[in-house]
């Protein structure tokens, strides 16, 4: 038992006094940037959606 308290104490302590946090400016950016990078990849994949269901209709279409 003394090992699991051990480590929660080796936890706690490493996330208080060896971890780096970001500024809460640095979290907002980086935030933002994902969100914007996330909107653009999903734009580009319904782009894409919506073009090959184009290209197979026309596909079926023709047979």
């Amino acid at each position: 038992m003394s090992k699991i308290t051990d480590s929660f104490r080796e936890s706690y302590y490493e996330l208080t006094h060896k971890v780096t946090w970001p500024s809460w400016q640095e979290l907002i950016s980086s935030t933002i940037l994902v969100l914007v990078a996330s909107i653009i990849f999903a734009l580009l994949v319904f782009v894409m959606d919506t073009f090959s269901k184009q290209v197979l209709d026309l596909i079926y279409s023709l047979a």
